[in-house]
């Protein structure tokens, strides 16, 4: 059996690592060279603490007051843009509290299945997993409340969170000067180097005869009674037995090319790795009203956020970067990177659905046809999991977590 995966990322990767291990022939197109996917610049942080889909209440009224300011976490920016509208309308509905309640044992149970099989991957591969938890730190007694209610919420499903005084955080970050009030330290959180993870799986499957075509963008599909017959790519073109696309923030326009829909927003995001940084964390943390993640990478710091919501465009601006890192020490007074040149900073798409859940599972309009994408910020997180229902779905095995709410035919 063979599988074309579209889309070389993380979740391209590790599709490709479970049809593997199950026996399928596999070959990944990638659009670019296969360095510029978010799989490489993102903080690297594998949670269970996030079961909070992107479309959660209250986000809609936040996110208007953030348009107008251009250093905000969140911008959605006004355009008259028929997907655009599309995707506005379907978030608005999913921004309730029943969408969250009902999204967050999914999400969970993705989330912990990826840890268990990062655990399993680590014992053959070296990517600096450590499990060392997550921090997430606030300052106002509003936010407190929230965090600490959402702390009480992980612990009903099952997740280890405990919410930390000053004088608790002092004792896990002794060298960190603090200004906060408080903090939840979420332990069944990881972190892991990226860089690492991707480089590491993408030799394990050419050393297993997957092959890669970089460089190479899908230009067509040939449909015939409802399966992908052929896909082009370049001069070339492809013939498999399953076709998963996973192409990330491209994955609208790979599927409308067979004819279905896929409601989905390009995230952009940003990171900045601080090679020799004066202060270090021992642990990722977060900052909570900044929505900024802090990540010690091999004696590095990566510091990442924004979303921009908006169509995909490639300039670098610079006031949401600068949001950023004017952030920090509002947090870690001592803590205070500098902006970098431009060429430094690093600037991903975030694929981003309506409803923050990802699409996992066959398109019942192309019955060949697999769609893996979707994961908005919890690509990394989310990777080996989805790798192991694309393949389990692939084997007609059942899946090992419950996959209805991912449908890729929900909207």
């Amino acid at each position: 059996m063979k599988a074309v995966i579209v889309g070389a990322g993380i979740i391209g990767l590790c599709s490709a690592y479970y049809l593997q291990q199950s026996g399928w022939e596999v070959e990944l197109i990638e659009k670019n060279d296969g360095t510029d996917n978010c799989s490489f610049g993102n903080a690297g942080m594998i949670v269970p603490s996030h079961f909070t889909p992107l479309a959660s209440p209250g986000i809609v009224a936040q996110g208007i007051r953030w348009m107008f300011d251009s250093k905000s976490p969140f911008y959605v920016k006004p355009l008259f843009n028929w997907p655009l509208i599309q995707w506005g309308y379907y978030f608005m509905r999913k921004a309730n509290r029943q969408h969250a309640e009902h999204a967050a044992p999914y999400l969970r149970d993705l989330n912990l299945l990826s840890h268990t099989l990062y655990k399993e991957l680590s014992l053959s591969h070296d990517f600096s997993l450590e499990e060392k938890g997550i921090i997430m730190y606030f300052k106002t007694h509003k936010t407190g409340e929230e965090e600490h209610l959402l702390a009480a919420k992980a612990r009903t499903l099952g997740l280890d969170a405990e919410a930390l005084s000053v004088e608790q955080v002092k004792l896990l970050e002794p060298g960190l000067e603090l200004d906060i009030l408080g903090a939840v330290h979420y332990r069944c959180d990881a972190h892991l180097n990226p860089n690492k993870l991707m480089d590491q799986l993408k030799l394990h499957i050419i050393s297993r005869g997957g092959q890669f075509h970089t460089n190479s963008p899908v230009t067509g599909m040939e449909i015939h009674h409802g399966e992908i017959k052929k896909l082009y790519a370049q001069k070339n073109e492809y013939s498999a037995d399953a076709f998963v696309i996973a192409g990330g923030a491209w994955l609208p326009e790979l599927a409308k090319m067979a004819g279905v829909n896929i409601p989905l927003i390009p995230g952009k995001g940003y990171s900045i790795t601080e090679k020799k940084p004066a202060v270090k964390l021992n642990i990722p943390a977060i900052l909570c009203e900044a929505r900024v993640a802090i990540t010690p990478m091999n004696g590095t710091m990566r510091y990442g956020g924004t979303m921009e919501i908006a169509p995909m465009n490639h300039t670098v601006n610079i006031n949401r970067v600068q949001g950023i890192l004017r952030s920090i020490p509002k947090y870690f007074p001592d803590m205070r990177p500098d902006l970098p040149e431009t060429k430094n900073i690093w600037y991903g798409f975030r694929p981003c659905s309506p409803d923050g859940l990802p699409y996992i599972g066959f398109s019942k309009k192309i019955k060949n046809m697999m769609i893996a994408g979707g994961h908005s910020m919890m690509g990394l997180s989310l990777g080996p999991a989805t790798g192991r229902l694309v393949s389990e779905m692939c084997n007609h095995q059942p899946p090992s977590v419950k996959t209805d709410a991912f449908s890729p035919d929900r909207f």
